[in-house]
């Protein structure tokens, strides 16, 4: 009994401390002193339309070692308060905060900023206001300015002037609000339910098991609810989040509260608004670990197996199809010499395992730099297409015996000296290709990432490289499986020809895809000139080099050097990527946006979204085999089923954003909303005609008992 009433007296002399130093700095005459938490207001757009508005954001920049505090900041904080200066026809609306952090500091709980962030605010004008008009505003900024010592009052006069005008965004802007928006908690469309049961305070979020959580953390925007540093307790109730957490006294619980407003920490810097209503909470399930190390140790472990057998899976997926005659041919040159296999098959795995890693850690950097990118970036951009469709046709001429690369060829030599930089360059392409698919489990692994730091995310992507690499080393390294292999002998050079043929459908389907980024028939000339210019200069600069090789007679070097500029010059004058209402559209669906999404769902009838991307022929195989069926068009026709598409072949932010919030960060993925579902349901990677036809079988049942 004396050790908690002693702890409580400790929590109060601090809490007295406090409030007793910002009483004083509060009666301290102001210091013309800059503050430890730099205040800036800034406009997504400088030139708003009358009868519209624009986003503004307060950008918060701390000094280091200092943090700012969230809405509510816990125990010994509070969030911001601006008193704002307004002309005629501007409303200011609530300030938006991204989610926080939980910190402890002498066992009191605050919920803070330790890094550079930023409230947003949504300013509307009216729809009488003049164009032209110039409409400057301010506010008077009060935040509080804390570090593991200190806290300091501070604050801040903040203006922004707007013209009424077009609404343009400029790009850099909009990038910049895209990132700040994407910090924001994302709106649960679900109310939870709040009880009192004794001193614990019992809450259920409604959550669906494909959501991705790493060391969760409830925060309670009301004061006086909740223990703040209290530890909480999650479990998983079904599609249930259960919180059993130490209520605080007997006052703001029983006081005929109804609602508690919250929010839910799922990952860094991701989570979840949502209001709890009174009412009835499930029993406790499944316990979800709190301790940062062990949720995350947990997440690594699962992401780490669900990537070796996502990798392995792959091999199956149409996206190595291409690629799998270079597997084919690899195979084929071992023959029953153990040695060499071993060899070929190791250096296979370390270009697989190289590049996927390569690519992870292209892809964690840039997103660390604040760009909104996900797995397969490297087919988002023509440019980097060109690059890959001119190393596709030099395999295919260097199968058909145009010239023999090194990195590739096949003669004998190469043989006995076992392949290895052929089976190396293999692995590399396989999994530069394969990768950008996500096939069964890959997507929930690699969506493990976003909340994993970097260290413990790069391995994710090398167990995928070593999934996709497994069957080449069951075979070199269990000798019952290669001695089944076929001995090597002149028919290889056949085998080598006949293998060019699916080389060179995947340089037509790179064609193919070039077209599609750039505009198809209405970019006809730059999208099929240039990638022709540089695949001729490059072929005939390959052969030049092959002619010297072999001591023959050759085109004068003048000639090969402009060849070879000719090359770098078709490279370097790289397509600019058209956004989605630009491409040219395939299918059915209406292209994806958030504002679509919702009215489509407001329209009450249910909703099939699919992400998709040209350079995914898991995407695509699904798309000819199941979706743009006649007869799943015609069913999801008389059910009235919205049907929208999220193109993600040139990249975009809000579908990045989208799919991170899912949980993933590549495609394909398949969402259905059955009419007035306030979740979606994923659907299989693999789909069939008879999912969908059965779903809209159901959706138009529903629409008859309207």
């Amino acid at each position: 009994m004396i050790l908690p009433i002693i702890r409580g007296f400790e929590k109060a002399a601090l809490a007295l401390v406090a409030l007793c130093a910002l009483l004083i700095a509060a009666a301290t005459p102001a210091v013309a002193k800059p503050n430890n938490i730099h205040a800036e207001l800034l406009l997504e757009t400088p030139n708003p339309r009358a009868g519209g508005g624009t986003m503004a954001a307060i950008k918060m920049t701390p000094e280091a070692g200092w943090h700012g505090y969230w809405l509510n900041g816990g125990d010994a904080g509070f969030g911001m308060n601006i008193e704002w200066n307004l002309p005629d026809g501007v409303i200011v609306g609530p300030v938006q905060y991204p989610v926080p952090e939980a910190l402890i500091l002498f066992g009191m709980m605050n919920h803070v900023y330790e890094h550079p962030y930023a409230l947003l605010t949504e300013v509307r004008v009216a729809d009488n206001v003049p164009a032209g008009s110039d409409l400057t505003f301010s506010g008077i900024a009060n935040w509080l300015a804390c570090t593991d010592k200190i806290c300091v009052p501070e604050r801040a006069v903040i203006s922004a002037t707007m013209t009424v005008g077009d609404g343009h965004i400029a790009p850099k802007m909009q990038d910049q609000f895209d990132l700040w928006r994407a910090a924001l908690p994302r709106p649960l469309s679900s109310s939870g339910l709040w009880e009192r049961s004794g001193d614990t305070l019992r809450l259920s979020i409604p959550l669906p098991h494909d959501v991705v959580i790493s060391n969760p953390h409830l925060f309670i925007a009301s004061d006086g609810i909740a223990d703040y540093a209290a530890p909480q307790s999650f479990s998983r109730n079904g599609e249930q989040i259960i919180v059993e957490w130490k209520a605080k006294g007997h006052g703001a619980l029983d006081e005929g509260r109804t609602h508690i407003d919250g929010l839910l920490k799922i990952s860094e810097g991701r989570g979840f608004s949502l209001s709890f209503a009174k009412g009835k909470v499930p029993e406790a399930g499944t316990p979800i670990s709190t301790k940062q190390s062990d949720a995350k140790l947990g997440l690594f472990w699962a992401a780490m197996a669900g990537a070796l057998l996502g990798g392995l899976i792959l091999n199956l997926m149409p996206c190595v199809f291409p690629i799998l005659s270079l597997k084919a041919l690899s195979l084929a040159r071992s023959g029953g010499d153990g040695r060499a296999a071993r060899h070929e098959a190791l250096a296979y795995t370390a270009g697989a395992v190289a590049t996927a890693l390569l690519l992870g850690g292209i892809l964690l950097a840039l997103r660390a730099s604040g760009e909104q990118v996900g797995w397969a970036f490297q087919l988002q951009h023509p440019f980097s297409v060109l690059i890959l469709l001119l190393l596709a046709v030099a395999i295919t001429a260097n199968l058909a015996g145009l010239f023999n690369l090194p990195s590739f060829g096949g003669g004998d030599a190469l043989t006995r000296q076992g392949g290895v930089a052929g089976g190396f360059w293999t692995g590399a392409l396989a999994a530069f290709v394969a990768t950008p698919c996500s096939g069964p489990l890959l997507g929930a692994a690699l969506g493990a990432t976003l909340a994993l730091p970097a260290w413990a995310a790069l391995p994710i992507f090398g167990a995928l490289g070593s999934g996709l690499a497994l069957p080449f080393l069951a075979i070199a390294f269990v000798p019952a499986l290669r001695r089944k292999m076929p001995k090597p002998g002149p028919w290889m050079d056949r085998f080598r020809k006949i293998m060019a043929v699916p080389m060179a459908l995947t340089v037509a389907a790179l064609v193919w895809l070039l077209w599609r980024q750039t505009g198809g028939i209405n970019g006809m000339g730059r999208s099929l000139w240039m990638p022709i210019i540089a695949v001729a200069a490059m072929v005939a600069a390959l052969w030049q080099w092959e002619a010297k090789q072999q001591g023959r007679r050759a085109v004068s070097g003048s000639i090969a050097a402009l060849l070879a500029l000719v090359s770098m010059g078709a490279l370097a004058l790289s397509y600019a990527p058209l956004d989605a209402a630009q491409r040219p559209q395939s299918g059915d669906g209406r292209a994806y946006s958030e504002a679509a999404l919702a009215e489509a769902r407001a329209s009450g009838h249910a909703v099939f979204l699919y992400f998709t991307a040209d350079w995914c022929l898991s995407c695509k195989a699904n798309e000819a085999a199941a979706i743009n069926r006649a007869a799943v068009q015609q069913a999801m026709k008389q059910a009235d089923v919205e049907i929208l598409m999220a193109d993600w072949t040139n990249g975009d932010a809000e579908i990045t954003r989208k799919l991170a919030e899912l949980g993933r960060n590549s495609v394909p993925l398949y969402l259905w909303y059955p009419p007035k579902a306030k979740e979606p349901e994923i659907l299989p990677q693999i789909l069939t005609p008879s999912m969908l036809l059965e779903r809209a079988k159901l959706a138009h049942a529903a629409k008859g008992q309207k």
